[in-house]
């Protein structure tokens, strides 16, 4: 009883240290998770246009003239 009674009044004592702890590794991960869902400036990112555009190329919709014209227009 008397090593309960010892644990209870200073075992918290010992674990302080782990708060601070818990409530930094808390807030990282929320910050983590949110920007990991939304992207780096809060809105979700689409498809990069000339990734499309290179895309539709290497297809054969648009013809080398097309591709040049609308990638001058994205720059």
């Amino acid at each position: 009883m008397t090593v309960l009674t010892t644990w209870h009044h200073h075992g918290w004592f010992l674990l302080w240290p782990l708060v601070p702890l818990f409530w930094i590794t808390t807030v990282f991960l929320l910050v983590r998770f949110v920007f990991w869902r939304r992207g780096p400036w809060g809105g979700r990112r689409g498809p990069d246009p000339r990734a499309i555009l290179a895309e539709r190329y290497a297809r054969g919709e648009i013809t080398h003239d097309e591709y040049r014209e609308r990638l001058g227009h994205l720059a």
